[in-house]
């Protein structure tokens, strides 16, 4: 999580139990930080006018006034029931993470009537997937963007194990599986590593020039392959 993202994350968790406090060691602990480091950002907060105060004692912490509120956005029933899908898919992708903190943005800003419909609608829509015990590594969700090589440890369909070098292309989603779509050194070739079968996944400093990739590199000789929002038929 970058700093900007966290200032905007505390914001939102303040606001979520507004007017009551949060400690900054039970925020710290929320983000993965010293206390140290929340006290900075609550004061960065403070010094850009987000109207937040310090409440001593043991009860004590952190407080937003509850009037510090984002507008509502005017989704409609049907738009905001789209996005809870459409996010709730994500969950067993590389971006389940983000796509969890974007619903709950969501659901900050969409006011009270049209959330309360759109949350009982949601109850009878399911997902069928295939149940999955391990979950690829969140650093994944980061390595089209950092665009740096990853080294992996792959688990192949016989269960064998190697530690490969990847140069990260793209994601391909059928379903409930995710693959990253990698250049291989160690097969000197483009692969396809399902995510669950990823154990560990190490971002290295060394950033290589990008690659070019196209649905016709890929081969998949079944099903339909759409960019995602634009329903072109080419990665």
């Amino acid at each position: 999580m970058t700093r900007t993202d966290r200032l905007y994350a505390l914001v939102e968790e303040l606001r979520a139990v507004a007017p009551r406090p949060r400690s900054s060691r039970w925020l710290a602990e929320k983000f993965g930080v010293s206390s140290r480091t929340i006290e900075r950002d609550v004061s960065a907060l403070q010094q850009g006018g987000v109207p937040i105060w310090a409440e001593p004692g043991r009860a004590g912490g952190y407080c937003l006034d509850p009037a510090h509120t984002l507008a509502p956005l005017g989704f409609t029933v049907d738009e905001a029931l789209a996005m809870m899908i459409s996010l709730g898919a994500l969950a067993t992708s590389p971006f389940r993470e983000a796509a969890a903190s974007a619903l709950r943005k969501v659901v900050a800003v969409t006011d009270d009537r049209r959330l309360n419909e759109t949350a009982l609608l949601a109850t009878r829509i399911h997902l069928l997937g295939e149940h999955r015990s391990n979950e690829a590594p969140r650093e994944l969700a980061d390595a089209l963007r950092a665009g740096h090589v990853l080294q992996i440890a792959y688990s192949d369909r016989n269960g064998i194990v190697t530690s490969r070098h990847v140069e990260p292309m793209g994601f391909v989603g059928k379903g409930s599986d995710w693959y990253l779509i990698a250049w291989c050194r160690l097969r000197n070739g483009l692969r396809a590593f399902r995510g669950d079968r990823i154990s560990t996944a190490e971002s290295l400093a060394e950033r290589p020039p990008r690659r070019p990739l196209s649905a016709q590199d890929l081969g998949i000789v079944y099903g339909e392959l759409r960019r995602v929002g634009t329903g072109e038929e080419s990665l």
